[in-house]
């Protein structure tokens, strides 16, 4: 179940729930009892991070990982050659 963050509109008061997605959202503030009560949009608890969302990180030392977030299949370009000095002198 998620965690849902509600603020009053008329004291200020914010507060979290946890509830289901299909129970209706609080109608009247636990602080000052006034029906101004409006869902608030915030970041969700946990961050993604790394190369790629994987269908697992607990598969066995033989299992292949698949990388869902979308592989190219083919190898990162090499850097293209620095270019050479010239040989032009002064004398």
């Amino acid at each position: 179940m998620p965690i849902y963050e509600f603020e009053c509109s008329s004291c200020g008061h914010r507060f979290d729930r946890l509830q289901k997605m299909s129970d209706p959202d609080p109608a009247v503030c636990p602080a000052c009892d006034v029906a101004e009560v409006k869902r608030r949009v915030s970041a969700p608890g946990f961050r993604l991070a790394g190369s790629g969302w994987y269908e697992t990180d607990f598969k066995k030392d033989g299992d292949k990982k698949r990388n869902l977030a979308g592989d190219s299949g083919a190898p990162a370009a090499a850097p293209a050659p620095a270019p050479a000095p010239s040989s032009s002198s002064d004398s």
